[in-house]
């Protein structure tokens, strides 16, 4: 490892903020029992490990959290509870999710002991058309020159899925489920460093070309302030309707309105999403993906979402050695994850795409057989150089696309939840970017998730599976999953935000518990070491970065960064639910 590369590193510890160390002191908003309001305090994040008997929530903020908790005290079911934890992290968290947006979820029924998954994936608007990010002379737009505005935003689906989840698993009325984003919305939240953090940043910068979003969050010309109490009347009128009129208000009606207007109006890279586009959005109930790992059934969300196949074929590769005896602390561990990891998006890239407009060779590309096989190409002597080509699962579609690995940012958030009926529910939401296209209306952000389709249509003469095209959903990373035992007993509930490093986010944490373990704190409290077929990266200040040397001797090429997940788990042992939240965030598990 290059010493000048460490020290500068190290040199960057006087400024990163947020330290993922066993044991380290952080500032949170915590929830603290009968008062109306949440107070800033000190607390050992790294320790604040929730124990429950009956129902427990892990989220991404303690507002959301304590509204879930609400919901469930009533009665109500995992579905009830996800409903008002969005809402609220819409107004506390909007850097990340929202009901401008979009989400996959998993939902278990415990009566019936049945997984159905729920996909709230964006769609590209109807007129779309392949040259969406092709510039004048012919040349995919710089990313950054495709985020911002209206022409990366898609027909928002995550109201579309909580009305569709609460229709089939939800027992407390609609409109109650509303109560704490109003009450929040109308009488102020706390707003939180993190948040403050954005609006300092670059995101915060590209807020202020909009007049809406700059007005709101930048009042005086400054950003809001850690410790502020901040209103936002707009969404309160948003919230209400919705909690009146249902969703319809937002696919058809003035919300809807207001959408169209801002998307096709924008001072930048004015957009094509319609009223049309809205009225026509639906809700896809897709079937699970599952396969097996040490003897536990692991399920997930399928395409467009690349999580559950990736997650699949990095542990079916894994299979094939033994990490148990190896252990966390053995850099042998970390180099066999990567590079399962390198060829398994190399598959990824390739061959997921929206399963309604390419075929997705989904059975042949979990095959044990030909996992197996790709699992040769590991070596405990050499890393596979860079980037690895994508295997064969199928002959007649490997001939017929071209690999595109695409960008993505981490504007996402996760829920898990478990209620007292034995439901359980883990979503992944996302805006894509921090603050999606930047773009506000109705008093929330709209999301910039057309940039997850690869910009370019073909290489090399061969198509790319994740091309944009007139209602197609693009590929994601985001990876809600569940993992049952050797019985079918739900034991864990887990997923994360962090764009493409989702994937290698969740399996470090399956691979704790499963493998090594450890309680779910402790799985998600490990330092980091991701691999997304290039660098292998190994997150800055934890105890991860031992490895590097080693690593670095064995051909990966090493980057040292900050990782910022945001893994929120429920794991249940015996009677016992066990709730973590990432210390890397300001999230927090809560049960009773």
């Amino acid at each position: 490892m290059n010493l000048k590369y460490l020290l500068f590193n190290n040199l960057l510890s006087r400024w990163l903020h947020l330290l993922p160390f066993t044991g380290v002191l952080i500032t949170f908003l915590s929830i603290t029992a009968g008062a109306n309001e949440l107070k800033e305090q000190e607390y050992n994040k790294a320790d604040s490990i929730a124990f429950s008997k009956n129902y427990m929530v892990s989220a991404a903020n303690p507002y959301a959290v304590r509204a879930g908790l609400e919901i469930l005290k009533q009665g109500g079911t995992a579905a009830d509870a996800a409903v008002a934890i969005q809402l609220v992290l819409n107004l506390v968290e909007p850097q990340s999710s929202g009901i401008g947006g979009g989400a996959f979820l998993l939902y278990y029924d415990g009566l019936n002991r049945e997984l159905v998954t729920y996909d709230g994936r964006e769609t590209a608007p109807e007129k779309t058309t392949q040259k969406l990010f092709i510039n004048k002379n012919g040349v995919p737009l710089k990313f950054i020159n495709a985020v911002v505005g209206g022409r990366a935003v898609g027909t928002p689906g995550t109201l579309a899925l909580l009305e569709t989840i609460h229709k089939h698993h939800g027992k407390v009325e609609w409109k109650d489920l509303f109560e704490s984003s109003i009450r929040l919305s109308e009488r102020g939240f706390t707003v939180s460093k993190r948040l403050h953090d954005y609006l300092r940043g670059n995101y915060g910068n590209y807020l202020r070309t909009f007049k809406t979003a700059r007005n709101f969050y930048f009042p005086g010309g400054q950003p809001i302030k850690n410790g502020d109490l901040l209103k936002n009347l707009s969404f309160a009128k948003t919230l209400k309707l919705l909690s009146k009129e249902g969703v319809k208000v937002f696919y058809e009606g003035s919300v809807a309105d207001g959408i169209e207007n801002t998307v096709k109006n924008s001072a930048v890279n004015p957009g094509l999403l319609s009223k049309s586009d809205l009225k026509k959005y639906r809700v896809i109930k897709r079937p699970p993906i599952c396969h097996y790992y040490r003897k536990h059934k692991i399920c997930g969300m399928g395409p467009p979402s690349s999580g559950a196949i990736a997650i699949g074929q990095i542990l079916g590769m894994l299979e094939n050695f033994n990490l148990s005896e190896l252990g966390p602390k053995n850099t042998y561990s970390w180099h066999y994850i990567s590079e399962a990891s390198k060829l398994a998006f190399a598959d990824r890239n390739k061959y997921v795409a929206d399963p309604d407009f390419v075929k997705v060779p989904t059975q042949e590309l979990l095959n044990s057989h030909y996992l197996k096989t790709r699992a040769k190409l590991i070596s405990s002597k050499r890393s596979i150089f860079t980037p690895a080509p994508a295997g064969n699962p199928k002959p007649k579609i490997s001939r017929i696309y071209s690999s595109d690995p695409g960008e993505s940012r981490s504007g996402t958030s996760h829920i898990s939840i478990i209620d007292q009926y034995g439901n359980a529910i883990s979503m992944t939401t996302t805006i894509e970017g921090p603050f999606g296209s930047q773009l506000m209306t109705n008093g929330f952000l709209l999301n910039n998730e057309l940039t997850d389709f690869s910009f370019a249509p073909s290489r090399d003469g061969r198509l790319i599976a994740n091309r944009v095209e007139p209602l197609k959903r693009p590929r994601s990373s985001m990876s809600p999953t569940m993992v049952f035992d050797n019985d079918d007993n739900l034991k864990l509930v887990i997923g994360s935000p962090g764009g493409a490093r989702i994937i290698g986010y969740v399996v470090k944490t399956l691979i704790a518990v499963i493998d090594w373990n450890l309680d779910i704190q402790s799985a998600i409290n490990l330092g980091h070491v991701v691999n997304r077929n290039g660098n292998t990266e190994i997150e800055f200040s934890t105890d991860a970065m031992k490895f590097a040397n080693r690593l670095e001797s064995l051909g990966h090429k090493i980057k040292i960064r900050k990782l910022n997940s945001g893994l929120h788990g429920i794991l249940v042992t015996n009677d016992t639910i066990t709730g973590g939240a990432d210390p890397r965030r300001e999230g927090v598990a809560q049960g009773n």
